[in-house]
């Protein structure tokens, strides 16, 4: 019916009744919402409209644009044009007024505001000229919009949007933070809330900016609203860096000690991420996670208790104060489980640390032999302890047998019950761990040893390795394939008259035996050339990154690896990445690793791109983007024609 009627729905767009006209707006803008390919036939008429001075029909028109901007990039360059016009529309209105009838609150017609100020967003995002052309009157709109009422605000909240996602100038992105921080102490818990989800979206872009409003965020933790106090949690991770990381952390676990029990797990886990991050000595951190193990300690990652006792091991100038700080803390409470599991460590590594005299950093501390074993009998006996629990302690005891000076008698009456133990796993531990004490006594202390010192990496050394080694891998799988086979995968040609790929014959046996069996071996292929890597995108925290790899073996064939990273303070979802490149190449495109990119430089998502490329021509990409992110659906498509040259040629 649609496509049958379009035509006649465009006549009664240029009617002299002017009911008429905002009823075939309104009808125009449906029929592009159910039938998107229709917008080459309401084109014409849009121009003429937007001279309109009647309220519904202007109104209308610029929501008629809106929806052709967003499905057709040929209406959005074609309407580009017409940037001057709106931005003169919507200074008369800011200025003179448009009409008193429409009026709200002091607020010129603020509808028809809002609905320029969201074609503007669309006309200027990715466009210098557009930006440009705008930038003046989003000042002059920001600066004149009466606060004082919800018109205003809207006004503003769009202005703002509008300054985010399109090329304004520093000083006005600076105005929108400047704005969104008004919003923070507005009273209407809605308007502090898409501040504070409009400050989180420009975080990354404008961090120095959003910086300034630190105190206010941090007051919003303690919204009793469980929405308000989730973003302003969220947001308050986001702009922890290595300057005021101990002022925010503190901030943060004062937070913690009081938030609702569904944001502990997020505050926990973002406060260790931080720590892990940034933190300005190892003591430092050694005293946030254990804070935060004390505090919430059943609430935090699965790798929590790995990684401190990684983090202890590596710092062997603070063995005795780490182990003096969890035998207090565990005298204590014996209820958190990843603190109970972290402390039996430690104290079965550095148990003779914690009965020599006294540490410098800690308060005076007499412990006895009795004292520390009566405790981790405690803890394997306590109803509360996990299986895992109990591990850590039946294995603390046992090592504490070579680190302290008396009885044994003690220990191994201990281990010797869990023999019988229902649970598989601490049974057959007490079998193995009697079984050393029997018939291999002599072993024991050898067996039993502290564990070495472990070199702690950064988190993106850690990230750019597993990716190095991905990539060398994906280059060894490709080189061990005969070249027929790896053409014929490449260009899919598996029909039946191409034959099955033969396999590479076998070494003739050389007549000088063993050393001419050596000297026939094949030589080891040279390393792959090393190609620099690119980002070609970056956008409110997610960034795309590509790695070249090409086998010497088959010079054609270039293995790109995709590389999401989201630095923002929430995840990407839904994320899919899609390829093409001209005729003259042929691209494969592997499955990701997963379509979720966790926030805060979590685990990255990678995909890997197989283009060969046998007339070695310059190389072309195109990508395009899907994800969520931030509540927001989000598509963006590009090219890539800035790719090394090392990849072609």
């Amino acid at each position: 019916m649609c496509r049958d009627l379009a035509t006649e729905v465009e006549k009664l767009l240029l009617q002299p009744g002017s009911y008429v006209r905002k009823k075939a707006v309104l009808t125009a803008v449906h029929m592009i919402r159910k039938v998107p390919e229709l917008s080459n036939i309401f084109l014409p008429p849009c121009a003429q409209l937007l001279h309109e001075r009647h309220h519904g029909i202007l109104l209308g028109t610029i929501t008629l644009i809106t929806e052709l901007c967003e499905r057709s990039p040929a209406a959005l360059k074609h309407f580009r044009k017409v940037v001057p016009q709106l931005v003169q529309i919507l200074r008369t209105l800011v200025t003179t007024g448009y009409s008193t009838e429409h009026s709200i609150s002091g607020v010129s017609d603020p509808f028809l505001q809002v609905q320029i100020l969201r074609l503007l967003r669309i006309l200027g995002r990715n466009h210098e000229e557009s930006s440009e052309t705008m930038n003046d009157l989003l000042a002059q709109v920001a600066t004149n919009t009466d606060t004082s009422r919800n018109a205003g605000n809207a006004v503003l909240f769009e202005t703002v949007l509008t300054i985010m996602d399109t090329r304004s100038a520093a000083g006005l992105r600076v105005l929108a933070v400047n704005i969104l921080g008004r919003f923070l102490l507005n009273n209407d818990k809605n308007i502090r809330y898409v501040a504070l989800t409009s400050l989180l979206r420009m975080v990354q872009s404008d961090h120095s900016a959003v910086q300034r409003h630190r105190p206010t965020v941090v007051e919003c933790l303690r919204e009793p609203d469980a929405s308000l106090s989730r973003r302003a949690l969220e947001l308050s991770l986001a702009l922890v860096n290595s300057s005021n990381v101990r002022a925010m952390t503190q901030e943060l676990q004062s937070f913690l000690e009081s938030c609702p029990p569904d944001l502990r797990a997020d505050c926990a886990s973002g406060i260790l991420l931080a720590a892990e991050r940034f933190a300005p000595t190892k003591r430092w951190h050694i005293d946030t996670i254990l804070r935060v193990l004390t505090t919430a300690g059943t609430h935090v990652r699965d790798d929590a208790v790995a990684n401190l006792t990684q983090l202890i091991g590596g710092a062997q100038e603070l063995h005795a104060y780490s182990v003096r700080r969890l035998y207090s803390a565990l005298a204590e409470d014996i209820s958190q489980q990843p603190l109970v599991q972290v402390a039996a460590w430690c104290i079965g590594e550095y148990g003779d640390l914690l009965l020599e005299g006294s540490c410098e950093e800690t308060e005076p501390l007499q412990v006895k032999e009795e004292e520390v074993l009566a405790l981790l009998e405690k803890v394997l006996q306590s109803h509360m302890s996990l299986p895992a629990t109990r591990g850590y302690a039946l294995t603390a005891l046992m090592k504490l047998s070579t680190r302290l000076r008396g009885d044994n008698n003690r220990i191994r009456q201990v281990v010797s019950i869990y023999g019988s133990c229902v649970d598989v796993e601490l049974q057959q531990r007490a079998v193995e761990y009697n079984t050393l004490f029997r018939k291999y006594d002599h072993m024991r202390a050898a067996i039993l040893e502290k564990m070495p010192l472990v070199e702690r990496g950064g988190t993106q050394d850690e990230e750019a390795k597993e990716s190095k080694e991905a990539q060398l891998s994906e280059a060894a799988l490709v080189s061990t394939e005969p070249p027929a086979s790896k053409l014929l995968d490449l260009l899919d040609l598996l029909d039946s008259s191409s034959g099955a790929a033969q396999p590479p014959p076998p070494l003739e046996p050389s007549p000088g035996g063993t050393l001419g069996h050596l000297l026939d071996l094949p030589c080891a292929s040279p390393a792959p050339a090393s190609v620099p890597n690119l980002r070609v995108f970056e956008r409110e925290g997610l960034q795309l990154n590509l790695s070249f790899v090409r086998p010497p073996e088959t010079p054609a064939l270039l293995l790109i690896t995709v590389t999401a990273v989201n630095t923002s303070g929430a995840d990407v979802t839904h994320f899919v990445c899609q390829a093409a490149v001209p005729k003259s190449f042929q691209l494969q495109l592997q499955a990701p690793s997963g379509d979720t990119v966790p926030a805060q430089g979590g685990l990255p998502v990678t995909q890997l791109l197989r283009i060969f490329n046998p007339n070695k021509a310059p190389l072309r990409l195109k990508l395009r983007l899907t994800y969520h992110h931030l509540g927001q659906s989000v598509q963006e498509i590009f090219e890539v024609n800035n790719l090394p040259a090392e990849t072609w040629q």
